[in-house]
């Protein structure tokens, strides 16, 4: 009884968080959540893989493939960014047909692909963090 009421609170909580980090985040923050987000996506759609819970793997796929899509691959400027940003979209195309075959197929590997693609991208991200504040700052 007590349960989904504390679990939507939890979840009421952590959008907070959130809304909150999207308000207060530089752009190179916001990539960083963008990459988490889709990390986090990926890892739930495991765990429902692993469960047999298909409408909790499907809907964690999708979200994956929104952020990719919608959040990471909309972000990039093609017209400054140049061959770093035509490959990177390539790069985020071929993310979402894994996840998509991925979802059709049951297939671990291929999330388990996406996933690794994803914390190698946020890594090198992360890692020019210095770089992007002192450029903001100059």
């Amino acid at each position: 009884m007590f349960g989904s009421f504390s679990t939507n609170r939890a979840s009421a909580y952590s959008q907070v968080g959130v809304e909150t980090g999207v308000t207060t985040a530089d752009p190179h923050k916001l990539i960083l959540m963008l990459f988490d987000g889709a990390i986090l996506s990926i890892a739930t759609a495991t765990a429902a893989m692993d469960r047999r819970d298909i409408p909790t793997k499907g809907w964690a796929i999708s979200k994956a493939i929104e952020i990719i899509m919608n959040g990471l691959k909309a972000s990039l400027d093609e017209n400054a960014g140049g061959e770093l940003a035509a490959r990177l979209s390539a790069l985020y195309d071929y993310m979402s047909e894994r996840l998509l075959y991925a979802n059709l197929h049951n297939s671990r590997p291929a999330l388990d692909e996406v996933s690794g693609l994803l914390h190698g991208l946020r890594e090198a991200w992360e890692g020019i963090a210095p770089a992007a504040r002192a450029t903001a700052v100059a």
